[in-house]
């Protein structure tokens, strides 16, 4: 029942990253890239810090921990991996990545960061030995292929240079250091307080970034009306979405949960369309339902198989 689990940990841990590139992209208007950073993972480290001060802390918890023999501890080699992996994830990569972002189109964006599946998958196999079969990599070509169309609307060519290179250039930097964070997080994934884990992640990242700002002489000063943008990312696409992918790992393999990831590309074009008011054609859901697809392959089971 918790392999199931596993999966829509993940898929929601796509959903709510799919849906912060649009909300990311609408405060890049007002913010700096570093500005964004710096707040959505400090809020997002005090959100979680004050849900395992909470009653629902317990509760939580044991919905994670209901049928898995996890850890209770967490030792000197786990902090020195969860800082390695704080730094990768919530500091570097959010960087890049926002600065990527600002520089070329949320299109060029969506389709570069499915990269980091490639990455993941790789690092994975030579790491953990991580075994597929030939049903798993079917369902990575359907999830990727309709990540590809999604995120450039049939139009692949010269996707590098179509707008910027740097940015591009930076898109990827920031997917390579993301799927270091994934596959190095499979060391702690089987802790049993994923709420303390993603609260220090977030926290360690909110801080470096806070510091920077300061030294660069960058404001944080934003308007009234990126609050709920800046509140869901800090809440959802970063706190709760850390805690997912963990229980994710845990229970699929940081193979799989990379291989997931590219349904972000589907929700954030839902979301553009929604938020945006961007054009989602039949193609688009098409190519969406292609992914949904490739997901249910990857978790399709054989009977033969054990």
């Amino acid at each position: 029942m918790n392999r199931l689990w596993g999966y829509l940990s993940a898929i929601g841990a796509t959903l709510f990253f799919g849906i912060s590139a649009t909300l990311n992209k609408i405060m890049l208007q007002e913010m700096d890239p570093i500005a964004i950073a710096a707040l959505t993972y400090t809020i997002a480290g005090v959100f979680l810090f004050t849900l395992r001060q909470s009653p629902l802390k317990e509760k939580v918890l044991n919905v994670l921990n209901s049928e898995n023999e996890s850890e209770n501890y967490i030792n000197r080699k786990d902090y020195i991996i969860l800082i390695i992996t704080a730094l990768f994830s919530s500091v570097i990569a959010p960087i890049l990545f926002l600065n990527g972002l600002n520089q070329t189109t949320a299109v060029n964006a969506s389709l570069l960061i499915n990269v980091e599946v490639l990455f993941i998958i790789i690092l994975s196999l030579i790491i953990f030995k991580e075994f597929l079969q030939k049903k798993d990599v079917l369902g990575m070509i359907l999830i990727i292929t309709g990540a590809v169309y999604l995120a450039t609307k049939g139009e692949i060519a010269d996707i590098l240079f179509k707008d910027s290179f740097i940015g591009s250039l930076l898109i990827i930097m920031a997917s390579l250091f993301w799927s270091l964070d994934i596959v190095l997080s499979k060391f702690l994934s089987n802790k049993r307080d994923l709420i303390w884990v993603a609260g220090i992640k977030s926290f360690i990242g909110g801080i470096i970034l806070l510091l920077m700002t300061q030294v660069l002489s960058i404001s944080l000063e934003t308007s009234f009306n990126m609050l709920p943008y800046l509140l869901f990312v800090s809440f959802f696409s970063v706190g709760s979405a850390f805690i997912l992918i963990y229980f994710a790992i845990r229970e699929i393999g940081s193979t799989r949960v990379g291989a997931i990831f590219p349904v972000s590309s589907l929700f954030g074009a839902i979301f553009a369309f929604i938020i945006l008011g961007e054009p989602l054609t039949i193609m688009e859901l098409s190519f969406g339902l292609l992914m949904l697809l490739g997901i249910f392959i990857l978790y399709w089971k054989p009977k033969s198989s054990n």
